[in-house]
């Protein structure tokens, strides 16, 4: 079967939740008959309440770009999921390359993330990457099946139904660079094949994998264009409605 693109939003430390229910008056006419692909908008924790009731009966998902191990305890700071899940969040970034560069992530708490999350019912998009010194160094194959192995370590093919990995090189994340289309593509094979060593072939020949890294309207479609990419995690062009529009009707 064909894989369903997945085109995700992430504001990062973006927008009130004025200007979120503002963005979701502009946004949602525009990809009301969208079908193609699936949408999912990932806003700042105090603003996914906003976006939740703003995208109520529409064809947009939302996600945390976040989300703890725990169901609950003294974890200040950090959201369970049973939070997420009673409020309506159904995706759920996890390992993204700013929280393990500025906040301690590390392959491990992705790991246990993952496990979290897919318990709850989530769909994770976890983020796997290369910094440009990696990737200089010729490491980048080394650095992706090491985050992979990682992430799905002690994950049963079962639990991991709905999983979903982002290929996102640091190097290209709000700086303006963007993988060619091979590059990208090059890596997403890296990942689907350490898929296929822990969960088998068939699942890894289903499994997305999300481009993400300085994607705009003028490269989505030669992006989207490559086989092994299955959508894309957006980061500055989704803060703006129609460039984020642009981007879903690539």
């Amino acid at each position: 079967m064909p894989r369903i693109k997945l085109i995700a939003g992430n504001w990062k430390m973006y927008k009130t939740p004025d200007q979120t229910r503002d963005f979701f008056h502009a946004f949602l006419p525009l990809v009301a008959n969208h079908d193609r692909d699936q949408i999912v908008v990932c806003p700042s924790f105090v603003d996914l309440h906003a976006a939740i009731e703003s995208a109520k009966g529409s064809n947009v998902a939302i996600g945390s770009q976040n989300v703890h191990w725990a169901d609950e305890g003294a974890f200040t700071g950090e959201t369970s999921p049973l939070v997420l899940q009673a409020i309506g969040v159904t995706h759920a970034i996890i390992g993204h390359s700013e929280r393990r560069q500025y906040f301690g992530e590390t392959d491990d708490t992705v790991n246990m993330r993952l496990k979290s999350a897919l318990e709850a019912g989530f769909t994770p998009i976890v983020c796997v990457g290369e910094v440009l010194e990696e990737r200089e160094a010729n490491l980048t194959e080394d650095v992706l099946r090491r985050q992979c192995t990682r992430a799905f370590h002690k994950v049963s093919t079962k639990k991991a139904d709905k999983l979903v990995v982002a290929y996102e090189p640091v190097w290209a994340i709000g700086t303006g660079k963007t993988a060619t289309p091979q590059i990208a593509s090059d890596a997403h094979a890296v990942i689907r094949n350490e898929a296929a060593e822990t969960f088998g072939h068939e699942f890894a020949s289903q499994l997305r994998i999300l481009y993400g890294g300085s994607v705009k309207p003028e490269n989505a479609k030669a992006l989207m264009s490559e086989p092994e990419i299955d959508g894309a995690l957006v980061g500055g062009a989704s803060l703006d409605p129609k460039s984020f529009a642009a981007i879903v009707k690539y």
